[in-house]
């Protein structure tokens, strides 16, 4: 699938496989749907190049900006010419062989296989804490962050349930005029909302249609070279795309240390790095769900009322993985194109919103050069917050999420909580009824008691 999608940005170069042939580097995005010893060597040889180097990106939705960033940084040094960045996932495809018990003839390396480099920042995305109470997945955390949003805004469950929905009304109608879409349907606010058998509560506030779909068969490539090389090998002027500035920050990496559950100061310290951001008349924010959404637009002074995506989002795009961007990139190409000169932005982030990538790209070359912005110190001096294994006594209620079953049945209840003093715990809801109250009023600043072993008593 990469060296299909390879080949396809070779031709949409306009010279085939001229650059292909050439990358000094091929640098992949980590895959979920399967484990190649060296992806990017195969690709090579599928492609019939031989680079310098081969490297694979850590786990990560940030890492095909990142990729862009650090492979434009080099060539502007002069320590690349041509680089191949590239991603894939079959995870449609291999579920669907698992349940049919098919076997897949895909493709092994040999043990002596020679690794890749490795890029990107490697850490897990949760700590010991958060994994006793049951925090491990993106469908446990993002819901947390919705709920908090929600309060934070004075909102009740419907008003917010409508505005939310509505926002992604608006990424499924880009999605639908996406020919590479997982999805291509314009969703109503109201059938994305509306709980049913096809769209059951995931984790509340989120149905299933407001969570990324990562069950796709997807690729993507993007050819990324000098100006000296896409001239050398003949590529027209009109397919050409700057990438004019790259900024890279983390946050606070666990999110129990986060000062609150809904902002980002490394989204914000990226975006007052590249400058010009607000200007950019074509987004892509990253939008695995719709908290990620609405956090990054206030980061970055955007309103949700305007567009923020150009390929659709990962629940009606698709949601490959980790290689979302690299489709996001490649659709901000072909905007950019339909729309000479104009500024577009691209934000990536991986984990919970914890890392972060951002970039700016336009067919006109930047007036100072490529530059790469890392604002990591800013961020760090951000305030923390302390965390607390177990507490016995009272909390408030910050925010919260329940999780259900296939069939609807709330199951648990996963609670950020504030202590007296200020410091976060998290603790855990287990009792069917007050599941059910947790999904119908709000809960969100009122007082509990939290018992040593996680167990929550909330108040009436």
């Amino acid at each position: 699938m990469m060296a299909e999608a390879a080949r396809r940005a070779g031709q949409d170069s306009g010279v085939g496989d001229g650059l292909l042939r050439r990358a000094d580097s091929i640098r992949t995005v980590d895959m979920l749907s399967w484990r190649y010893a060296n992806p990017a060597l195969l690709l090579a040889e599928r492609l019939g190049c031989s680079p310098r180097q081969t490297l694979k990106s850590t786990v990560g939705g940030n890492s095909p900006q990142a990729l862009v960033n650090d492979t434009a940084d080099a060539i502007a040094r002069g320590e690349l010419d041509v680089a191949l960045i590239a991603g894939a996932e079959a995870v449609y495809t291999r579920l669907l062989a698992r349940k049919t018990k098919d076997w897949l003839q895909w493709t092994q390396q040999p043990d002596d296989t020679p690794e890749p480099d490795l890029f990107g920042d490697d850490r897990p995305g949760t700590n010991d804490v958060e994994q006793a109470r049951s925090i491990v997945m993106p469908t446990q955390v993002y819901p947390v962050f919705e709920n908090a949003l929600r309060y934070r805004a004075g909102e009740s469950i419907d008003e917010h349930q409508r505005k939310v929905s509505a926002l992604w009304s608006g990424f499924s109608e880009v999605a639908a005029r996406n020919s590479y879409a997982w999805s291509p349907e314009r969703l109503s606010a109201e059938d994305i909302r509306t709980v049913t058998p096809d769209n059951r509560m995931i984790g509340f506030p989120y149905p299933k249609l407001m969570n990324s779909n990562i069950q796709t068969d997807q690729a993507a490539a993007l050819i990324v070279c000098s100006v000296q090389a896409a001239r050398d090998a003949g590529v027209p002027e009109d397919r050409w795309v700057f990438v004019h500035s790259g900024a890279d920050a983390a946050d606070h990496w666990w999110v129990s240390e986060r000062d609150d559950l809904t902002s980002s100061p490394a989204i914000r310290a990226c975006g007052q790095a590249l400058g010009g951001v607000a200007e950019a008349e074509h987004v892509d924010l990253y939008s695995c769900f719709p908290a990620a959404v609405q956090i990054a637009a206030a980061e970055l002074g955007l309103s949700t009322d305007r567009q923020l995506t150009v390929t659709g989002g990962l629940c009606f795009a698709g949601g490959p993985g980790n290689n979302y961007v690299t489709h996001s990139i490649a659709a901000m190409a072909d905007v950019l194109r339909q729309d000479p000169g104009s500024l577009g932005l691209v934000t990536a982030l991986g984990w919970y919103v914890t890392k972060h990538s951002l970039g700016l790209y336009s067919t006109a070359p930047p007036a100072q050069g490529f530059r790469r912005f890392h604002p990591q110190d800013e961020v760090d001096a951000a305030p923390r917050r302390a965390y607390a294994s177990e507490h016995d006594g009272p909390v408030t209620v910050e925010s919260y999420t329940v999780m259900h079953e296939r069939d609807g049945m709330p199951v648990l209840g996963i609670v950020a909580c504030l202590l007296p003093d200020g410091t976060r715990a998290w603790g855990n809801v287990f009792e069917t009824g007050l599941l059910k109250a947790m999904c119908e009023e709000e809960f969100c600043g009122r007082a509990a008691r939290l018992r040593a072993d996680g167990a929550l008593d909330v108040t009436p």
